[in-house]
């Protein structure tokens, strides 16, 4: 009986003035920002009840009536909203109509590891977590990738995302976003490049991201490296090293560091590591397709970001001592 009445009262609104006024009425909130969550497959019933279950302060039915008067209760969109002090029914009809999600963002930054990548993703407070507490394989499986190794496959990338959403959803993004970049990086490939497969494109592409301190040397440090492979001469790359030693690197490389076998150490294996070391970005990828054409075999840092190349050993040796030793 109540619902009858509340339509003939909404039903008088619309025939008269007054359903403008109440359409375009702010309706009281209990907070200056509510969340308004929307499940697929929620009736617009429900949308309505939700609605102020979640802090809206006005009639479930009445809302739920403004919805079937207006012709597009059918066009509301799940999602997670944001709702705002100054919200109508109108406002609050075309935001869910729209699809007008409360997105938020995460910044996957270039040179990092996937530890960080899971690290900045947990830190999110609007994402919800699922990858928490699972192991990389698991993660990596959820993401129809069993077996694969996680590090380097994560584009580095702005991501926005609605409230409440999956952090597997953001990196199936950044997933799909790497695989479409390194297929590009691969087609635009040198002809002449030492470089047999994608994957190991990635690895390169991920050394010289880590080696590089000034963006315009890119091409010049995936020569070296690129030239080094070509040879059979060992990368000798000190991140490789790092990444190898994991939790045992304190900050400073020793000597015993270089020596110390593991699979990543390019000072005691020969050729490529087994996987990626960071996320490369996308000049990363292209410098490691695309190397400079030089003959260059080695470089060092200059101390203010750049580094100086050279052919030959001799060349390197009195670079080592100009820009590292003072001499």
């Amino acid at each position: 009986m109540r619902s009858i009445i509340q339509f003939f009262l909404v039903l008088a609104l619309t025939l008269g003035g007054g359903a403008f006024w109440w359409l375009n009425q702010e309706l009281p909130l209990t907070a200056a920002t509510l969340d308004l969550s929307v499940e697929p497959g929620t009736s617009p019933r429900a949308v309505a009840q939700t609605a102020v279950d979640s802090g809206v302060q006005t009639s479930p039915e009445l809302l739920y009536w403004w919805f079937r008067l207006s012709g597009q209760a059918r066009q509301i969109k799940a999602g997670s909203y944001e709702l705002e002090t100054g919200v109508t029914p109108y406002s609050l009809l075309r935001k869910l109509t729209r699809g007008e999600e409360a997105l938020r963002s995460v910044t996957l930054v270039e040179g990092w590891t996937f530890k960080q990548v899971r690290a900045a993703l947990l830190k999110q407070e609007h994402l919800k977590p699922d990858t928490k507490g699972l192991g990389d394989a698991v993660i990596m499986e959820k993401l129809g990738l069993p077996g694969r190794h996680p590090e380097g496959r994560f584009y580095p990338d702005t991501y926005t995302f609605a409230k409440g959403s999956s952090d597997l959803k953001v990196l199936l993004r950044a997933l799909h976003a790497m695989d479409k970049q390194l297929a590009q990086a691969w087609q635009a490939r040198a002809a002449d490049t030492p470089i047999k497969t994608p994957e190991d494109l990635l690895i390169l592409a991920s050394i010289v991201e880590k080696e590089t301190g000034q963006a315009s040397d890119r091409p010049m440090v995936a020569s070296v490296f690129s030239n080094r492979l070509r040879i059979g001469m060992m990368l000798q790359t000190d991140p490789t090293v790092i990444y190898g030693l994991g939790e045992r690197f304190d900050g400073n490389l020793r000597r015993r560091d270089l020596l110390a076998d593991t699979p990543w150490n390019t000072y005691t294996r020969n050729g490529l590591p087994p996987t990626p070391i960071a996320m490369p970005g996308k000049a990363s990828l292209l410098a490691a397709a695309q190397p400079a054409s030089s003959r260059a075999l080695y470089f060092v840092a200059r101390g203010d970001g750049s580094s100086q190349f050279s052919d030959s050993l001799d060349a390197h040796n009195s670079a080592v001592n100009k820009y590292q030793r003072g001499q």
